[in-house]
């Protein structure tokens, strides 16, 4: 026969092993590195894109887009990373309800948590020039009508103003990744480097690339881009 106090022995050591495999389950929760969301998708028609817009203006007046085309900023224009040139947008300010329309024809903002940058008139159509930005949702009113090449897409990983930073981000990643390049952007306030990694067939697979590249130590926030 057991006696009572070997019951309780053995009682005590079973909850202290449960309790122990609860704190070491809760310290590794505590270690586990937190991944930021991958991109949204892109956007098609009857779905809507919701995150932050910001607009630009007298710097870049006059100068070419990503699209070729000069940048007017009383024209009702836009700038979208993945959507395709000559897409047409409604964007609803969230804060006041007001709406505009805007056709994609440049590539930005590559700042995080934001997801299009308007020109100043569309800007002042929904009384965001104040504040400088706004949470917006964006929704699809047309696509281009001419048939396009298939979409290509990148990575932008960095984007310096120092071309050597670049250029050793860049050896550092082409050694993983091979597939890294440099680009020189001539912005108002001087030249920047912006380094892209992969040119790939699919958004799907720009995602996965990014979300790869995103646990890079020396990558900030990757941010997937339309190549065209």
């Amino acid at each position: 026969m057991v006696s009572s106090t070997s019951h309780f022995g053995r009682r005590f050591l079973l909850a202290s092993l449960i309790l122990l495999l609860l704190l070491g389950a809760g310290g590794c929760r505590r270690k586990r590195r937190v991944v930021a969301p991958p991109p949204a998708p892109p956007l098609v028609e009857g779905e809507a894109e919701t995150g932050l817009a910001s607009w630009y203006g007298h710097p870049y007046h006059g100068r070419q887009t990503s699209s070729g085309e000069v940048y007017d900023m009383n024209t009702m224009t836009a700038a979208h990373r993945t959507l395709a040139f000559g897409t047409w947008v409604l964007v609803r300010n969230l804060e006041n309800q007001l709406t505009t329309q805007v056709r994609i024809n440049d590539r930005g903002p590559f700042i995080e948590g934001r997801i299009i940058d308007l020109s100043r008139a569309a800007a002042e159509e929904i009384a965001m020039l104040g504040p400088g930005t706004a949470l917006v949702r964006l929704e699809i009113i047309s696509r281009p009508t001419a048939p396009a090449a298939a979409a290509k897409y990148s990575v932008q990983v960095g984007s310096f103003k120092d071309r050597a930073n670049a250029e050793d981000l860049q050896a550092q990643l082409a050694q993983k990744y091979g597939d890294v390049i440099m680009q020189e952007f001539d912005a108002p306030d001087g030249t920047y480097y912006r380094v892209r990694a992969g040119r790939l067939a699919s958004y799907d697979e720009a995602v996965a690339l990014a979300r790869q590249l995103g646990r890079e130590p020396n990558v900030g926030v990757p941010m997937v881009v339309r190549l065209d």
